[in-house]
């Protein structure tokens, strides 16, 4: 009861191709290739990015500018 024979997967095979149609099949084939190898690429250059020594930072200006949005703070300390 473990283990099916070929004969059984080759009836699930055949009811899945019925069901779904051989071009929708090759297209969820081809979605997963696609998705597998993204994700391979992303862990691949996740690696990359760990190894490479990290950027300096980045040096912060004093140039204001004036938006409409923008609210100009200051904070001030109790003492």
């Amino acid at each position: 009861m473990g283990s099916f024979s070929i004969w059984h997967w080759l009836i699930v095979l055949l009811v899945v191709v019925l069901i779904f149609g051989t071009k929708k099949l090759k297209n969820i084939g081809a979605d997963l290739g696609g998705a597998v190898k993204g994700f391979k690429d992303g862990v691949k250059g996740g690696q990359e990015a760990a190894d490479a020594p990290a950027a300096p930072a980045q040096q912060v200006t004093t140039a204001k500018t004036v938006d409409a949005q923008t609210v100009d703070v200051e904070a001030k300390t109790k003492g």
